[in-house]
């Protein structure tokens, strides 16, 4: 992960932005307190929400990983035209 102190990123803030947008990668953002904070786009924060949200139903991870062993012929595709 990119560091660059909070000073530069002060500086090229508009920049930084466009490149984490840009790229997916975090950038590290660090200050002589110790005190570093992460920069990320909104769609990964947006993504981020979601994985972490899933995770928090109960046995929802092992119903995808579950779903994904499916074979694909097995799953049904909806038809308009078909009566139920």
């Amino acid at each position: 992960m990119i560091a660059i102190s909070v000073t530069k990123a002060r500086e090229n803030i508009y920049q930084i932005l466009s490149d984490v947008n840009d790229s997916s990668q975090p950038i590290t953002i660090t200050n002589n307190r110790g005190k570093n904070g992460v920069l990320i786009s909104e769609e990964d924060w947006n993504a981020i929400q979601e994985t972490l949200y899933l995770n928090s139903i109960p046995c929802m991870t092992e119903s995808i990983i579950e779903a994904g062993r499916e074979p694909l012929e097995d799953c049904s595709i909806y038809n308009p035209d078909e009566e139920w």
